[in-house]
């Protein structure tokens, strides 16, 4: 791959999307794989990262040093936790990178800090990196402003059983644009936890429900029910790759955009 291409580094290149990320960098024609990040201790560190996946040598070693591999790249690609991820974007924004960011479960100081590190780099977060999940998000805004709150929503999710955060970043994501639709804060309306006696369910509020099991890649409906009638929007997700293509696409496109907070609608044009 031409080193005119730009180049892309992966974090917590071991995990599933991790390797998914380094498989789709190395297929594509228009970035290459730069370097290759797992923590410290971790035994793929110092290993050549495609004999690490079993596969051929790519020349590219695993680092535990991120300071050291982000000073040459052009962009790096994150899906890794909250407290890596807002370190990887202190190093990426004092190395002008992009910052493509696929993690979900922030906190609000988390948010602080990356809005911080977006003053010098750009940093593209998204609770998810599909198409089909934005163009979701986008009608789930739209069917929820076009419906009166006589119409209950409900954003039901299910994940792999070694998932860590509920609900999803994605379902908090739709839970979000549903809010804004009817021109409210979700955190005032989100309703997350039932059992036992609950009583009976509050006009306007926004319900979650969360599935966790086997190796589901991820599935979200948006439900608008009432009386007589439902709405169902659905997002399936059958391979990882959608993910990791819409990563690299965000990736590509951040490249000499002005340092600054994006996501995949500005990516996506939507």
């Amino acid at each position: 791959m031409s080193d005119q291409t730009p180049g892309i580094v992966v974090t917590g290149a071991s995990g599933r999307m991790g390797q998914m990320l380094v498989q789709t960098v190395n297929e594509s024609s228009r970035a290459h794989l730069h370097g290759a990040l797992e923590r410290s201790g971790h035994p793929w560190v110092g290993q050549d990262i495609g004999e690490a996946m079993g596969g051929a040598a790519s020349g590219v070693i695993v680092s535990d040093d991120p300071l050291e591999v982000f000073a040459r790249a052009q962009a790096v690609i994150d899906f890794t936790a909250p407290d890596a991820s807002v370190a990887f974007g202190d190093l990426a924004a004092q190395a002008r990178l992009v910052h493509v960011i696929g993690t979900t479960g922030f906190d609000e100081r988390h948010l602080a800090r990356l809005d911080a590190a977006a003053r010098h780099a750009t940093i593209v977060r998204a609770g998810n990196m599909s198409l089909g999940v934005n163009l979701l998000t986008k009608l789930t805004e739209q069917v929820a402003r076009a419906l009166d709150p006589d119409y209950d929503i409900e954003i039901i999710e299910s994940h792999h059983n070694q998932k860590v955060d509920a609900p999803s970043g994605t379902a908090l994501m739709l839970g979000e644009a549903a809010a804004a639709g009817r021109g409210v804060s979700l955190a005032d309306v989100s309703d997350r936890g039932r059992d036992g006696i609950t009583g009976a369910r509050k006009t306007g509020d926004i319900g979650f429900a969360v599935v966790r099991g086997g190796d589901i890649v991820g599935e979200h409906d948006v439900m608008f029910a009432a009386a007589g009638e439902r709405i169902v929007l659905r997002h399936i997700a059958s391979d990882r790759r959608v993910f990791a293509r819409g990563a690299l696409k965000a990736a590509l496109w951040g490249q000499d955009r002005a340092p600054g907070a994006y996501d995949m609608m500005d990516v996506l044009g939507l």
